[in-house]
């Protein structure tokens, strides 16, 4: 069994890549405070013209994954081909799923957030390094024990913490 240290970014590849980079600057400009291990940083598939062979690496990603990030832009929704097939991957998996949201909402986004993220248990803020941080931290403790509740649906940080890191 892999050990589970990576956090696994999904995003529309074509859109929303801007902010997977942004999110790797942050990483890399403040490496003690904005932490996360990135999945995307394994393996690459040599054949990356075949969705068996996209998936297959994906899976490995997977596998070193403690925690889900979907960053939701615009058309993220749209897109049932792979991000569908990762958030459905990170339910079965039981991985802390944190959607972020690119248009600042702190809350679930009901016209942007793709419909298998919308009922999965799951942590959503608005795109901004500290916050990100704070759901990495804080996030899989809580996922756990509302999952050990049985509880699902979208959860979300309250005014005051977003006040108390500053945004």
């Amino acid at each position: 069994m892999a050990y589970r240290n990576k956090t696994y970014v999904a995003f529309d590849g074509d859109k929303d890549i801007r902010y997977y980079y942004l999110m790797k600057a942050w990483r890399d400009r403040d490496n003690d405070s904005f932490n996360f291990h990135d999945a995307h940083d394994l393996n690459t598939s040599r054949d990356t013209s075949q969705e068996q062979s996209i998936k297959a690496n994906l899976r490995q990603r997977f596998a070193n994954s403690k925690a889900f990030i979907l960053l939701v832009g615009e058309s993220t929704r749209y897109l049932t081909k792979f991000v569908k097939w990762e958030v459905e991957q990170a339910i079965r998996l039981d991985l802390p799923i944190i959607v972020v949201n690119l248009n600042g909402k702190r809350s679930m986004d009901e016209s942007r957030c793709p419909p298998t993220a919308k009922t999965a248990l799951a942590m959503h803020v608005s795109f901004n390094q500290s916050i990100i941080r704070y759901a990495l931290d804080n996030w899989p403790d809580s996922h756990k024990k509302h999952r050990g509740q049985q509880h699902t649906g979208p959860y979300y940080y309250k005014g005051n913490v977003y006040q108390q890191l500053g945004l």
